[in-house]
């Protein structure tokens, strides 16, 4: 299996458009790399490739990856796109996406819902783009010879749809995980998780390659950086650091582990910051832009 990181930022990228943290300020001036949003495309044959959620750069995100280049007049390399939730983040780079070449669009029932309900997306021409619901637990062939398995992981339902008290432990079709197993070597894709339960470590126990949720270094970062008020769980996220952290809570798990869908606040940003040494200590990478990792 072979795996191009296409963004490795959460939603708003690296650097944000309103943002002037300390991060933000950098990737303008060139001092760290920029990050585009989160999103990872896997392949068997380096021909036909699928994409892990559809980011809204994900236009710019395949002009900078030669695989993804068109090989003839009306061509796309790009086969199939999985959906893990319905954050804007994932999903508005659908929108582009639109121009009369087929894919299949694979989601569980409850986010493809979400996506029938807004007409905007009836862009995707439905005689092109097929939608395939996928049953959480079931196996089915994203690519051929790679299968594919959704599972839940705790988390919420994007935020446009948020109302009153928000559950963000919620166990669903709202938020999943993706088990990919191809060529022998299986990996997992868990961009956004709330924690991690006994069930995901049992889950993950046969992992060669683990992609997980990095948002945020600790709980309470957004607002120790006063860029905002709520805190990593409240929005959905297991910080990196602390006991109930993903370094102690995942520290088991024996395969080789990816941080991706990084916020524009987190320090492991910058090279030299000791957050980010703790993660490459603790056996942990963490993502950029055109990474690629081959299994």
């Amino acid at each position: 299996m072979r795996f191009l990181v296409l963004g490795a930022a959460a939603g708003g990228g690296l650097p944000q458009w309103n943002c002037g943290c300390a991060n933000c300020r950098d990737a303008r001036l060139g001092r760290i790399a920029p990050a585009t949003q989160s999103s990872l495309a896997v392949s068997l044959d380096g021909q036909s490739w699928a994409v892990l959620n559809a980011s809204p750069d994900i236009r710019i995100q395949l002009q900078n990856c030669p695989a993804m280049h068109p090989q003839s007049l009306r061509h796309s390399p790009l086969r199939a796109v999985l959906l893990t939730n319905g954050d804007i983040d994932h999903i508005a780079g659908l929108l582009s996406l639109r121009e009369q070449t087929a894919f299949t669009l694979f989601a569980t029932a409850e986010i493809l819902d979400l996506l029938a309900a807004s007409r905007v997306f009836d862009a995707l021409s439905a005689a092109k783009v097929a939608r395939r619901a996928v049953a959480l637990g079931a196996g089915f062939e994203l690519l051929p010879g790679l299968q594919a398995q959704a599972f839940a992981v705790p988390g919420k339902v994007p935020l446009f749809m948020e109302s009153g008290t928000v559950q963000t432990d919620l166990s669903g079709e709202q938020t999943v995980g993706v088990r990919l197993r191809g060529c022998g070597k299986t990996a997992y894709y868990i961009p956004g998780c709330s924690g991690v339960t006994p069930e995901l470590l049992e889950m993950l126990q046969d992992a060669n390659q683990l992609f997980f949720d990095g948002t945020l270094w600790q709980d309470d970062e957004m607002i120790r950086s006063g860029t905002g008020a709520k805190t990593g769980q409240r929005m959905g996220h297991v910080p990196i650091s602390g006991p109930e952290g993903a370094i102690a809570r995942l520290q088991a798990v024996d395969a080789a582990k990816t941080f991706v869908h990084l916020n524009n606040t987190n320090p492991v940003w910058q090279p030299d910051s000791p957050e980010r040494a703790h993660v490459l200590a603790s056996g942990w990478s963490v993502a950029a832009d055109g990474m690629e990792i081959t299994l």
